[in-house]
C-alpha cells in the first residue's frame, strides 16, 4: 500500500527567475530530479495551487504543494551491515557514522552503503523517502546522522533542516596556524570545469554560510569546532579551503601535501598517512518529531583523528 505524501513550502527571493522544477529540486532535495518533474506533470505538486509546466519561470513567495502517493522503494536491496547506532524510537534513529561508508547508493556504490544497512535493520524505511535520510555525510567524514523512521517524521524533520532548526556542529583539523574565529558566507555550487566537485561562485551559487571557532593552535595545524548554518555539498571542506585552510587529509580540495617547517618523521608520518578529511560530525540537536523536546546527541572523536591530534601535540 502507497503511503500519502504532502508538503508544502515558500519559495526564497533567492530563488526568484529558476524554473519551476530546479526549484522544487532545492526545495524537496530528499527526492529525484525525475520523479519531482514527474508529480509536476501529473498535477501532484501544484504552484500557488494549480499546475503548472516544469520549466516556467517563479518569481519567488509563490507556494509549492505536494500531495503525492510515495509507492516503495523498490530498487535498492537490505544488506547486513553493521551500524553503530546512538539513539533509537518509534520516529527516529541516530546513528554515529564511520568513515568509508557511502551514505546513499549511486553510480559505482549501488551496494554496501548506509541506504541498505538501514533497509536492512529496519524494513519499514522501504516507504520512506530515500529510507528515511534527510541529509548526508561524505564517504569519510565520521559522525552524527539522523533518519526519519515514518513518513511524518521525514516531513518534520526536512522542514526543521530547511529552517535551519538542525544544529550541526563539527570538529575538524585545518592546514595553517589560525589567529581566530570566524564565519565564511561565501555561495557554493558546482565547479563550472570539474562536475565532481564544488567550489565558491559568486555567480550561481547558493548561499552557504559556515561558523568556526579555534580549539587548539599547533605550530602549523589549528583544531577548530564548525556550525554549519546551511547545508550545501561540501561546504566546511570548500569554505575552509576558500579561506587558505584546507582540511589535513583532503586528497579533493587541499591540493599537493606540503611538510610543515620542523615537524618530525613522527608528525609528517602521520599527516602523510592520514586516510581522509580530518573531519568529524561531533554534535547534533533538532526538535523531536514525536514530542517536539528539543533534544541533542553528541559522538566522540574516532580513533584516526584522536591519533593525529595526539601527533599534532607532540610536533
Amino acid at each position: 500500500m502507497a503511503d500519502q505524501l504532502q508538503q508544502s513550502t515558500r519559495v526564497p527571493p533567492d530563488m526568484a527567475g529558476m524554473r519551476f522544477d530546479q526549484v522544487a529540486s532545492g526545495l524537496f532535495p530528499e527526492f529525484s530530479r525525475a520523479r519531482l518533474q514527474s508529480w509536476i506533470k501529473d498535477g501532484q505538486l501544484t504552484l500557488d495551487g494549480r499546475i503548472a509546466k516544469p520549466k516556467e519561470r517563479l518569481l519567488g513567495g509563490e507556494t509549492l504543494r505536494l500531495e503525492a502517493e510515495l509507492e516503495a522503494q523498490g530498487e535498492w536491496e537490505p544488506e547486513a551491515i553493521d551500524l553503530n547506532i546512538v539513539y533509537e524510537d518509534d520516529d527516529l534513529l541516530v546513528i554515529n557514522k564511520p568513515a568509508g561508508l557511502v551514505v546513499h547508493p549511486a553510480a559505482g556504490n549501488h551496494t554496501g552503503t548506509l541506504l541498505n544497512a538501514l533497509l536492512h535493520h529496519c524494513p519499514a524505511l522501504e516507504g520512506v523517502p530515500r529510507a528515511g535520510i534527510v541529509h548526508r555525510l561524505d564517504k569519510d567524514t565520521t559522525g552524527l546522522m539522523v533518519v526519519a523512521k515514518t513518513l511524518s517524521a521525514h516531513t518534520d524533520l526536512v522542514e526543521q533542516l530547511q529552517e535551519r532548526i538542525v544544529s550541526r556542529e563539527y570538529e575538524a583539523v585545518a592546514i595553517g596556524t589560525m589567529t581566530g574565529g570566524g564565519t565564511v558566507d561565501a555561495p557554493i555550487g558546482r565547479h563550472p570545469r570539474q562536475r565532481k566537485l564544488m567550489a565558491v561562485l559568486e555567480r550561481g551559487g547558493k548561499r552557504a554560510v559556515t561558523h568556526y571557532r579555534l580549539l587548539e593552535r599547533f605550530a602549523a595545524h589549528t583544531h577548530i569546532r564548525v556550525k554549519l548554518e546551511t547545508g550545501r555539498t561540501h561546504q566546511i571542506r570548500v569554505h575552509m579551503a576558500h579561506i587558505r585552510h584546507p582540511l589535513v587529509g583532503d586528497a579533493t580540495y587541499a591540493g599537493r601535501f606540503k611538510i610543515p617547517k620542523g615537524a618530525s618523521d613522527e608528525l609528517i608520518h602521520e599527516l602523510k598517512s592520514f586516510p581522509r578529511q580530518a573531519l568529524h560530525a561531533a554534535r547534533l540537536g533538532l526538535e523531536h518529531p514525536g514530542t517536539g523536546e528539543y533534544r541533542e546527541w553528541t559522538a566522540p572523536l574516532p580513533d584516526d583523528f584522536q591519533s593525529l591530534l595526539a601527533a599534532l601535540r607532540a610536533g
